[in-house]
């Protein structure tokens, strides 16, 4: 921890001190406009946070540290004999800004199999939850009744210096990130297998251990989970959860609760859970034509119907993306070269090529290409892990590399608390000339 720790202090604390001169020499530098639309329009695509981890382009998608996803894939360590990259590499990209070694990862898969213990008072917690209680939850009431190991919340009770919250924040974000698959994975036994809990295996890495704790130990699962887990697990911070997690981080609440706060976002329809969204649609879509192959002419007239009706056709559309999101496309690869044949999945494949073109004919749609969602559930399906409302958590379980790499630097570069100016629409009328 102590190795990783110095090589990050050594490319971030450096920094914070260019940034502050940077900011007194170019701080009245225009780099954007604002306009009415934009702030009721949800501010979307405003510039008003920055993000080292990964930058989103509308048109060639999600870059962790300057490469594409396929390129992860290409670069980042895999386990002995895998193909998908280990998501603790993914995590040592975003917060170190180069590619890790393969040693590195490892290293840090050891470490987190070593700080996965979860206090017993966490359990009792989600114990005294009804099993009916919705997954996501259950998963931030879990990651709360963990701040109990907070070493931010300890010593910052003791008087913390500024230069020293930077390292605190990273010991909690490197404990959370070890613990949160235990703790999930506590969630779905209890809620789905009458708590028939699995034991960790401490020898296998992250998101393998994290199957097999949920009861999927075929490599093609660890195969699956390793993908998720790095596909999910940023997307710039301007989505909810990445900027809740870091909105309320910059009030110098630790990661415990920052962390709590994003996934209590990403239980959003409009957000994390519209991946359940999808199956649950994919369903309603078997069931109402009766049949688990329908055909192109069949899927057409269920979305038709279903935009009729008001309804949006959930995994299709994204707030900055404008073309189909490489993380749907890089799951079209997965299934081909695993699997190969299943129904849902090819709906799926059907699904996309009818939906753009009905979404564009309306002349409504800025983007009318499937997003990370319109996939990963299929392929969950396949393998039999059926139980769509527990899919965000997974994403969350992903979504914790991201945000808490953010957090950690955050910290080191002294990012004061957020406090954006806010009017009223009286203001903003008479600001028109009305």
């Amino acid at each position: 921890m102590e190795a990783l720790k110095k090589k990050f202090a050594d490319k971030a604390l450096p920094m914070a001190g260019q940034i502050k001169q940077f900011v007194k020499e170019h701080g009245n530098t225009v780099i954007g406009d604002i306009t009415i639309d934009k702030v009721y329009g949800g501010m979307k695509s405003m510039i008003g946070l920055v993000t080292e981890t990964s930058k989103l382009d509308p048109e060639e998608g999600i870059r962790f540290r300057g490469l594409t996803i396929p390129e992860l894939r290409e670069k980042l360590p895999r386990a002995v004999g895998g193909f998908e990259p280990l998501p603790e590499g993914l995590f040592l990209l975003m917060l170190l800004g180069e590619v890790p070694t393969q040693e590195e990862v490892f290293a840090l898969s050891k470490m987190l199999s070593e700080r996965a213990e979860v206090p017993a008072h966490v359990f009792a917690a989600l114990d005294a939850l009804p099993k009916t209680t919705h997954p996501m939850t259950q998963f931030s009431i879990g990651v709360l009744a963990c701040r109990t190991e907070s070493v931010f919340g300890a010593a910052y009770d003791k008087g913390l210096n500024k230069k020293d919250y930077w390292n605190a924040t990273f010991e909690d974000s490197i404990n959370l990130i070890a613990k949160l698959p235990r703790i999930a994975a506590y969630i779905y036994r209890r809620t789905y297998f009458n708590d028939d809990h699995i034991a960790p295996d401490p020898s296998l890495d992250w998101a393998a251990n994290f199957a097999k704790m949920l009861g999927y130990d075929t490599l093609d699962m660890k195969r699956l989970m390793r993908l998720y887990l790095t596909i999910h697990a940023d997307h710039e911070g301007g989505n909810v959860s990445a900027h809740a997690t870091h909105l309320v981080g910059s009030a110098l609440s630790d990661a415990y609760y920052s962390f709590s706060a994003g996934m209590n976002g990403l239980a959003g329809p409009l957000h994390g859970l519209a991946n359940q969204e999808v199956i649950k649609w994919l369903y309603q879509l078997q069931d109402e034509i009766g049949t688990k192959s329908p055909t192109k002419e069949q899927i057409s007239d269920y979305v038709k119907k279903t935009l009729s009706e008001g309804k949006v056709i959930p995994g299709y559309g994204h707030a900055v993306l404008r073309k189909t999101d490489p993380r749907f496309s890089v799951q079209q690869d997965f299934y081909r070269r695993y699997i190969g044949q299943d129904d849902l999945c090819e709906t799926v494949q059907l699904v996309y090529e009818v939906v753009p073109g009905i979404l564009e004919a309306t002349g409504k749609v800025k983007n009318p290409w499937p997003n990370v969602d319109a996939h990963s559930g299929a392929l969950l399906v396949h393998y039999g892990f059926t139980q769509y409302d527990f899919y965000t958590v997974l994403f969350g379980v992903s979504r914790s590399l991201g945000v808490l790499a953010q957090l950690i630097w955050d910290r080191a570069l002294n990012h004061p608390i957020e406090r954006p100016g806010s009017v009223t629409t009286e203001w903003m009328m008479k600001k028109a000339g009305l």
